[in-house]
């Protein structure tokens, strides 16, 4: 397939990119707790410039320090930090990159913690239904100085050698809360109707081109449906754009989704591809200037597509460009199957927003994410003969890295194709995205030689015909079966196996073990017309689970009617079923009961895992080096495997 047009120049004002790819503002949080330029910062920007985005935003960088959104966010908010960002600017422009900082305020979308332990700003005060802080209204006077934060922030942007600047007017943020009825509840010059409700905007916008004048583009980025009630539709956004556009916009960057939605701003893989495309094709027809793209635009097939129909004018590679930040250069090179694919996951572009521990933003298919200029696949100074053990994620990460560092590489994999217990997980409902990362580590490994001996289990006595240097044993992990009264029934079904079309279910089926396993394993039976009962001993279901992701498992398995009982220890297996036992409180006083819950056709355990990883004992002093990775070492997200088998790689 040819890219012509995903390839070729095109204008946003006076502004020439070399083609239609945008890396959009993704908030890394690798600033400092000052609002700095780190060096973290400018190692990932500069990768993906050099991977040849037209358009690279940098992130939600903050007006004033009250409008950060997450604790480490990039600031502008005085001439101080100008030096800093000309020096970063400069950098991404080596490369052919423009680059356009977002201007960014997060009003009642933030934490306290986040801001020193200020109350957040907002138009009304209404808290925002996801950080439930309740904010401060602001006054007029208010009002008019954060207009005139913009303003000076857009000044230093353009200072410190930005060829745009690009307004956060979406997601829920400030500027977006005083364009929706759904957060602007004023009555007064910025609230009360639609016209009131633009003033905000369009003060900033003047404000703006007062300070810069009218040669620097200006880009809005706006949610074209907030997907929340009372929330902004497409046709209001319609008329919204068109207004911003006389007001001397330059173009539109089109999203969708608040943080009460947060699943249509970074959509999960149950979302399709190109998802928000149809925003962009109502704002093509309501404006006349470049309209940008984002969601789930994950294929070059598709993106070209978008394009090519003029449905908009340029792509925003969002968590695309955290899995490959070479992607434009593999279109341009031909090398399009060689493109490290965003699957949808969540785990390390979302799920760090709500891990404290954590808090950087990374990718599971991309584990080198903010180490760019840390972790390198170098050639190896000793090139070695080395056995790979088991051929999942961890272990064919690790295998084509080391292989392309230039050891020999031989993958043993005891069954028929390659994936391990990541396969299983793309076959629920929705996940079949999954499959598409296993895809692109076995092209890897073939294009860097791994040779794969399949449907063979190693063995110590392999060890002597082979005569390794290294062995790596990345086994995985087994069903976790505990020590319960009657578990061991022989027509109980383990739910690796069903999803793996080893057995069959009859028409009542108890899932035992509600984390995302069982829950998905559940859809999967209630998909196909079996009514479904789970049973958890936690007080919750999909616990495991990054936020709307269990959101949305969570209402597919109402939909299909899925029965939960939680709270509820299983201690003895029966035939048809189990007995359990729950414990309530009530006045300090607590009360266990025990109950049966039976009547099944089909008994599927969903228990948990542990590792496995019988050959360690065995082999360890058989070679030099012995190194175990993935679940084989620790039972735990596909993300921390993947890391630690390229970790391994690199150093070995």
């Amino acid at each position: 397939m040819e890219y012509r047009n995903l390839l070729s120049p095109y204008q946003i004002g006076g502004m020439v990119l070399k083609n239609r790819f945008v890396v959009p503002a993704l908030a890394t949080n690798y600033g400092d707790a000052n609002g700095n330029i780190t060096k973290k910062v400018m190692d990932y920007y500069i990768t993906r410039a050099k991977g040849g985005y037209g358009l690279i935003v940098i992130e939600v960088v903050a007006v004033e320090p009250i409008g950060r959104a997450i604790p480490n966010q990039l600031g502008i908010w005085d001439d101080y930090f100008i030096p800093q960002w000309a020096e970063f600017i400069d950098e991404l422009h080596k490369y052919g990159a423009k680059v356009a900082i977002q201007l960014h305020h997060a009003g009642r979308q933030c934490a306290k913690e986040n801001i020193g332990g200020q109350t957040p700003v907002a138009p009304s005060a209404i808290p925002c239904p996801i950080r439930k802080e309740m904010p401060h209204e602001l006054t007029i006077h208010e009002t008019y100085s954060i207009i005139d934060q913009f303003a000076t922030a857009a000044r230093r942007a353009v200072n410190s050698g930005a060829d745009a600047i690009e307004l956060n007017g979406a997601h829920g943020y400030l500027i977006a809360q005083f364009m929706s009825t759904y957060a602007n509840k004023r009555i007064d010059e910025f609230g009360g109707n639609f016209d009131a409700r633009m003033m905000f905007p369009i003060k900033i916008i003047k404000r703006i081109r007062r300070e810069v004048g009218n040669g620097v583009p200006i880009i809005f980025r706006m949610s074209g449906e907030e997907k929340v009630a009372g929330g902004r539709d497409l046709n209001e956004s319609a008329v919204v754009a068109k207004v911003l556009t006389d007001q001397g916009i330059d173009a539109m960057s089109m999203s969708a989704g608040v943080y009460d939605s947060l699943e249509h701003m970074s959509a999960p893989s149950a979302f399709p591809p190109g998802h928000n495309v149809y925003i962009a094709e109502a704002i093509k027809k309501a404006v006349d200037i470049p309209v940008i793209i984002a969601g789930r635009i994950n294929y070059p097939q598709l993106a070209e597509e978008v394009i090519r129909t003029g449905k908009a004018d340029f792509v925003a590679i969002g968590r695309g460009s955290l899995a490959d930040p070479e992607f434009p250069n593999k279109v341009a090179g031909g090398s399009v199957n060689e493109i490290a694919p965003c699957i949808g996951c969540l785990q390390g572009c979302m799920g760090y927003l709500f891990d404290k521990d954590k808090m950087k933003i990374s990718c599971l298919v991309n584990p080198f994410v903010g180490k760019e200029n840390e972790w390198k696949i170098n050639k190896a100074n000793d090139p070695k003969k080395i056995i790979v053990v088991g051929a999942g994620p961890a272990g064919l990460e690790f295998s084509w890295i080391a292989a392309k560092r230039g050891h020999q590489v031989i993958c043993y994999e005891k069954e028929s194709v390659v994936g391990g217990q990541f396969r299983i997980a793309g076959i629920p409902p929705t996940k079949n995205e999954l499959l598409n990362a296993l895809v692109y580590f076995k092209t890897m490994c073939d294009k860097y030689n791994v040779q794969f001996r399949m449907n063979t289990e190693f063995t110590k006595e392999m060890v002597r015909v082979e005569k390794p240097d290294s062995i790596i044993l990345a086994t995985g992990s087994e069903p976790l079966i505990p020590e319960i009264k009657g578990i061991n029934n022989p027509k109980f079904i383990n739910a690796i196996d069903l999803l793996d079309s080893k057995c069959m279910v009859g028409e009542n089926v108890l899932v035992v073990g509600g984390g995302l396993l069982g829950a998905e394993t559940a859809d999967y039976i209630a998909e196909r017309g079996s009514r479904v009962s789970i049973i958890e001993s936690k007080s919750s279901i999909v616990f495991d689970c990054q936020g709307y992701v269990r959101k949305y498992l969570l209402e597919r398995l109402r939909s299909n009617e899925v029965v939960c009982t939680v709270s509820a220890n299983v201690i003895e297996f029966l035939e048809n079923g189990v007995i359990y036992e729950t414990t309530t409180s009530k006045n300090g006083i607590y009360t266990s009961s025990v109950k049966t819950l039976d009547g099944f056709d089909s008994v599927v355990l969903a228990m948990g895992s542990v590792s496995y990883n019988p050959l360690y004992n065995e082999i360890n002093y058989a070679v030099a080096e012995t190194h175990v990775i993935g679940d084989a070492f620790i039972v735990g997200k596909a993300i921390t495997a993947i890391s630690n088998a390229a970790e391994c790689a690199i150093s070995i």
